[in-house]
């Protein structure tokens, strides 16, 4: 199911200024910090993120044509904003909900598979340390 885009454009303008401030805390949400791929102008956006072993999964709910897929896909720097952390992420891809349901531990997965969006979902890995 993908969010109706009305429910997005609310969503931006409402909803989102209010959970930037408490989706790094909450299990199950980050913010993704992103670049503009045209603006080079820096977003913050709430999303349903699941750790995995190497990185983390993020729910697409709006559909990959979405604007922060296609800037994060863009390849600027990806900053995820959790539990008090700032994390650098990379290697972005898209892939089905069904091939990223295995790489997600199995308590946080029975979570992951309660929400409708099953569209799409997007892996991004840490980069190995230096």
């Amino acid at each position: 199911m993908r969010v109706p885009r009305a429910v997005a454009q609310f969503n931006r303008r409402v909803t989102n200024p209010a959970a930037r401030s408490l989706t790094p805390w909450l299990p199950c949400l980050g913010t993704l910090e992103h670049t503009g791929r045209k603006s080079g102008k820096h977003y913050r956006t709430p999303l349903l993120v699941f750790e995995t072993r190497g990185g983390f999964v993020v729910l697409i709910g709006y559909g990959p044509d979405t604007d922060w897929v296609k800037n994060v896909l863009a390849g600027g720097p990806t900053v995820l904003h959790k539990r008090g952390n700032a994390l650098a992420l990379g290697s972005p891809r898209i892939v089905s909900k069904a091939e990223a349901a295995p790489l997600i531990p199995p308590a946080p997965r029975l979570l992951y598979r309660l929400f409708p969006y099953n569209e799409a979902a997007l892996v991004l890995t840490s980069p190995p340390p230096l």
